[in-house]
């Protein structure tokens, strides 16, 4: 009888995974190719507003995170990164801050936050998660990489994955307009 248990809870494990995975797989694949929606906050950290008129002819990378989020501080170190090795060439880093708690909806916060961990790069402040439902986010973090005609070419959700985001990132750069 524990045995049939024990085959019963995997079972259910494994069908509960496959519907995770499916269900991922679909709404990231429905995003990839469709025009990035405007990022409209009116709030903006170490940048002013950037509209996608701005961003035409440039390579971005669209980072959905939280100050408290464990995951979005270790994808950190990769996105500075590639703001660092790539603005010269054309990449531009949105990092839009959309808060899980209460206490990360406070501006002064965030601003603390990144002062203390030197984010360097444009920080669009999503407390009313206006730009979180127009990209049809559901986690933190997630990375969205955008053409220079303002495509979704590429969408990684959670840690990992590194390599094969640079390499995206690196062929989006070497694309004419």
């Amino acid at each position: 009888m524990n045995i049939l248990r024990r085959c019963h809870r995997t079972a259910l494990w494994i069908v509960a995974c496959s519907l995770f995975a499916l269900f991922t797989a679909s709404t990231v694949a429905a995003r990839v190719g469709s025009p990035a929606p405007d990022i409209t906050n009116p709030t903006w950290l170490n940048s002013k507003p950037l509209s996608s008129s701005d961003l035409r002819g440039k390579v971005v990378l669209v980072k959905f995170w939280t100050f408290g989020c464990y995951n979005c501080n270790n994808i950190e170190p990769y996105v500075k990164d590639w703001h660092a090795k790539y603005a010269d060439k054309g990449l531009v880093v949105i990092a839009v801050h959309s808060p899980e708690f209460d206490h990360e909806r406070s501006i002064k916060n965030v601003e603390r936050y990144i002062k203390e961990h030197d984010v360097a790069y444009a920080v669009p402040i999503d407390n009313d998660y206006q730009t979180w439902k127009k990209f049809q986010n559901r986690y933190w973090p997630t990375l969205y990489l955008i053409d220079k005609q303002g495509i979704i070419q590429h969408v990684r959700i959670g840690e990992g994955g590194y390599a094969e985001t640079e390499w995206k990132i690196n062929e989006l750069l070497a694309k004419k307009p």
